[in-house]
């Protein structure tokens, strides 16, 4: 769905010296969110949706903008499906690079994966501590870790670059429902280039070049060096960011990384239709809501969006001053078992997978983060999820939820896991959970679980991370894990990400199923909503069959914006409050802008 189609508008204007602080609950872990590392901190996601540009990008309700400012998608024909990307003259990246089609080839070859070499498993060089790249791959090898599986996949064949240096022309095989977004820049050129090919830092065309070239030829040395560096030259330490990889695109730059703290600054070079008002924006991680909350009544933060609980309700409310909302959100928290590859291989077999969810105290999970009184007087609920593939409360929703044999798991049955795991010959089966322990709302999740499915047999163990986000999909690692699926990517032409038995994008639960793949397959080649649905119900019947996991509740929420700040809302999808951060305003009535605490 299409929501709007905008071109350039007129500059915004930008109040000098005007800074507004946010809190995040995850830490900034990459600036390049398209590795498998780089998916797992959703504030990786909002720095990138605040710095980078594209055709397009989400609004409040998740319908696509169009955005002309930056260049036009033109369709040429649908089969094969052939487009034409174009960027519009005068398009830099934050050093006054011009952003064209070398920009565009080296995002196709990063997340197309045609590219790499064919078979490589690159499983055995990921550090199971920290889910990152332990060092390079063999010498011959290219592997661009990228998004595999949101759609570029398709187009097998290497783009063809325009002879205006800022068009490129990409065949896919098969149909693609996002095609006209599903290209962007990402990572620069010409800065990957200095980075792994060792090009001059002031020749950004040389830079530009030597990826055409490498793309373009297949030099396999090159790629591999390219593959290398865009895999983890953007993943952050302990020690500040080298400042010459930080170049973007969007309304924002990054201009610090310093401990728990990311600071972006107003692009100069942007010109597009999301110019912001505000000259500094810092994300602050504070994963403690109450902290939060302390943080928010001192001036320190001015919006918060923090795990929503009655205790944190309470505290937000008796904050002078602050505008407080409550809401549902898309994202859903879940238990993600390991069908395979998991520390005690303890859910290979079906009947166990089965005895641990029958073990599972949703209501008692749900009940812990509702209120009936919460935020002076209006209600925090957190409602249970019953479907892996449908957003909770979206069209065809109740009706699919009738029909999956979730119902069967509405409440513990501590009898019917205890004869599941007699029948498989499982005495005593260990389960170690993954989770982040710096989440309260998470330690509470794992410990009911841990006692409930102890009075079946289980040993649940505690396999919490810090660098939990890295470790999913990671062999050997855990045996489930508790964490958020953003279902702004679960849609019609989204499953295969998740649930498609070759997917390396996000099927961190090594989930393998050829029934799953068929529908996953119709899914992809129709576009008529009723026919959607139908197989929608299908897949997930299916998902239920096979004991998956279990979607646990769609998030409630808690927003918290002080009065020094306007024109804050919140989307109920992945992006929260940063769906249009550029569209905020100091108060007028603040006495001016603020000095960014």
């Amino acid at each position: 769905m299409i929501a709007a189609l905008v071109g350039c508008t007129p500059q915004a204007t930008l109040v000098e010296g005007s800074a507004v602080v946010v809190a995040v609950t995850d830490s900034f872990t990459s600036a390049n969110p398209d590795t498998s590392y780089g998916r797992g901190s959703q504030t990786n996601a909002h720095v990138a949706l605040l710095t980078s540009t594209g055709f397009g990008y989400p609004d409040q309700h998740g319908a696509t903008v169009l955005d002309t400012s930056f260049g036009t998608a033109q369709l040429l024909g649908r089969s094969p499906l052939t487009v034409k990307y174009s960027i519009n003259q005068g398009v830099d990246w934050s050093d006054g690079t011009p952003i064209d089609a070398a920009d565009l080839l080296l995002a196709w070859a990063a997340n197309s994966g045609a590219l790499n070499t064919p078979e490589f498993d690159d499983s055995p060089y990921v550090d199971a501590t920290t889910g990152r790249y332990t060092g390079d791959f063999p010498r011959g090898v290219v592997y661009f870790d990228g998004r595999v599986g949101g759609g570029l996949e398709k187009a097998t064949k290497t783009p063809v670059v325009g002879a205006d240096g800022r068009s490129l022309t990409v065949t896919f095989d098969s149909p693609v429902a996002d095609w006209s977004t599903v290209l962007a820049p990402g990572v620069p050129a010409h800065v990957l280039a200095r980075q792994a090919l060792h090009t001059k830092a002031g020749d950004a065309e040389a830079g530009k070049t030597a990826v055409l070239d490498a793309i373009q030829k297949h030099e396999t040395a090159q790629l591999h060096a390219l593959a290398n560096a865009w895999n983890n030259a953007y993943n952050l330490s302990a020690t500040p960011h080298h400042a010459a990889l930080l170049v973007s695109s969007g309304p924002y730059t990054i201009a610090k990384i310093s401990g728990s703290r990311v600071v972006l600054t107003a692009n100069p070079h942007y010109t597009g239709s999301r110019r912001p008002t505000f000259e500094k924006l810092t994300m602050r991680v504070s994963p403690d809501p109450l902290e939060t909350a302390r943080l928010l009544a001192s001036g320190a933060v001015d919006i918060a969006t923090p795990p929503p609980t009655a205790a944190t309700a309470k505290a937000l409310g008796a904050i002078p001053g602050l505008r407080v909302s409550t809401g549902s959100e898309a994202r859903y928290e879940h238990l993600d078992l390991q069908f395979a590859r998991g520390k005690h291989a303890t859910f290979t077999d079906e009947k166990v997978r089965r005895a641990f969810l029958e073990t599972v105290p949703r209501q008692q999970i749900i009940a812990e983060l509702s209120s009936p009184n919460a935020a002076g007087g209006a209600e925090l609920t957190a409602h249970r999820v019953d479907s892996f593939v449908l957003r909770y409360g979206a069209a065809g929703y109740t009706q699919a939820v009738a029909k999956n044999g979730s119902r069967a798991y509405h409440s513990p049955d501590i009898a019917a896991a205890k004869r599941l795991l007699a029948d498989a010959g499982a005495g005593s089966p260990e389960v170690c959970v993954l989770y982040d322990p710096s989440s309260p709302r998470r330690v509470a999740e794992f410990q009911l679980v841990q006692q409930s499915a102890a009075q079946a047999g289980f040993v649940v163990t505690d396999c919490s991370s810090p660098d939990w986000q890295g470790l999913l999909g990671v062999d050997g690692s855990y045996d489930a894990a508790l964490f958020a699926w953003d279902t702004t990517r679960v849609g019609p032409t989204a499953q295969a990400s998740i649930f498609r038995s070759d997917s390396a994008l996000a099927n961190f639960s090594h989930y393998d199923d050829q029934e799953s793949d068929a529908l996953i397959g119709q899914l992809a080649d129709t576009d008529d909503p009723t026919q959607q649905l139908a197989l929608l119900t299908k897949l997930d019947t299916r998902i239920w069959s096979r004991a998956a996991g279990m979607p646990l509740y769609a998030y409630p929420t808690l927003t918290a914006v002080d009065a020094r700040v306007t024109g804050v809302t919140r989307s109920s999808l992945a992006a929260s409050v940063f769906w249009d951060a550029w569209s905020w305003k100091p108060a007028a009535a603040s006495g001016g802008p603020s000095n960014g605490h």
